[in-house]
This record gives C-alpha cells, structure tokens and sequence, in this order.
C-alpha cells in the first residue's frame, strides 16, 4: 500500500505543479510565466518527485508509463491496476485542490480550458486530431525511451530524475502548442472531469495516444537497449 500512496501523492504533486503553472501563472498580469514556466513546472514536479518516492514506488506517475515499463519488462502486470488507480485518483484530488484555488479569483471561468488537453478548436494551436494524436504518440513514446534508458542498470546512478524531468520539460516545449501536452492519462483526466463537456469528449486520445506510445518506446528500448 505504501507504493500505491506515493504513486497517488506524487501524481497529486504532478498535476498540482504542472496544471497549477498553466491555470494560476502562466498569463498572470505582466509577471506570467509562459509556455517556458509551464513546461519547466512539469519537469520539476517529476524531477522533485523521483528524488522523494523513486525508492518507494519507482515514481511512475503516469498510466502510460506503468504500461511502457511493464511493457519493457521492468514493472509487473499484477500492479499495473492498483497503480493506474492510484495514480488517477491523485490527479483528481490535485483537479480540486486546484479547482477551489482557482474559483478564488473574481472572473475565473472553468469552461475556458482549466489546463484541459484537446485538438481542434480546443488545441491551443488550433492543430488537427491527427497531429494531436502523433504528437502524443511520438511525445510519449520518447519519453518512455528516455526513461527506461535513464534507470537501466548500466547508466550513471543517480542522474536519472534528471533525464527524466528535462526530458518532461522538453517534451512541453515541444508539444503544449499541439495538445496543451498530455503524455499521461491521469493528468489529463485529473483537470478535465471538472471542465467536463468538450475536455471529457476528447479524453480518450489521452488515454489512448500515450498509452500506445509508452508501449511503442518500451519495444525500441528492447531494441537498442540490448546487451551485446
């Protein structure tokens, strides 16, 4: 149970941090943080959270990771429920933590994305679902890469929160224009079951696109990854 409660805490501080970044700073009145502050803020949140939990529940955060990792043959698939569990109800939890911070603030309107993911009209880019549906794809599919070759046991010790978080930062940088950046199921579910409407409509592509991404990175892993 304890691996379960920090994969529901540190997803909790994932979204918190990450979503908290994009609803709260990152338009703020002359001082906001942009796209560089939002995609730095979920980097740090996996970052902080792999030094913290990594020696507890080894961190995953993320449904599509717990997929890529039993995919790759580093995660066993009788906790790959209880952890996918976990992790959502930490997003949840973090959606309404954030929610009733937000709703403090005179003019706050839920309907306006609440750092929701989506394509189409509700892309921030205004790209298609093709383009969202490869970018989350390809996004993830790298990050499960970065991952499994960050913790292989033949990689430096000790850097692999590092790799990872900048990895996460990376990925923002590239893809929020696209999708808002999803990569992980749990934290687009965490925000959109509060906007409700068009954000739940489209979820399934954030559970979809990353899943199938984690499971195409842990195959390439398995290919370059090999011993000789």
């Amino acid at each position: 149970m304890k691996k379960y409660f920090a994969e529901l805490v540190g997803t909790f501080w994932l979204v918190l941090g990450g979503c908290g970044s994009a609803v709260l700073a990152a338009a703020f009145p002359e001082v906001g943080i942009g796209l560089l502050g939002v995609s730095l803020a979920f980097g740090l949140t996996v970052l902080t959270m792999a030094f913290a939990i990594g020696h507890i529940s080894g961190c995953h955060l993320n449904p599509a990771v717990s997929v890529g990792l039993w995919a790759g043959g580093r995660f066993p698939a009788n906790e790959l429920l209880p952890y996918i569990v976990a992790q959502v109800i930490g997003a949840v939890v973090a959606g309404g933590v954030l929610f009733v911070i937000a709703s403090g603030a005179a003019g706050f309107d839920v309907s306006a994305g609440f750092a929701s993911n989506g394509y189409g009209e509700h892309s921030p880019g205004g790209y298609s679902l093709v383009a969202a549906l490869v970018t989350e794809i390809v996004m993830t599919m790298m990050f499960l890469v970065i991952i499994l070759g960050a913790t292989d046991e033949r990689a430096p010790a000790g850097f692999a929160p590092i790799a990872i978080g900048l990895g996460l930062t990376l990925i923002h940088l590239i893809s929020i224009p696209v999708t808002n950046t999803s990569v992980n199921p749990a934290r687009s579910t965490g925000v959109a079951l509060f906007v409700g409407d068009w954000a739940t409509a489209q979820l399934w592509l954030f559970w979809v696109a990353p899943i199938v991404g984690g499971v195409l990175g842990a195959a390439i892993y398995r290919i370059i990854g090999k011993p000789d």
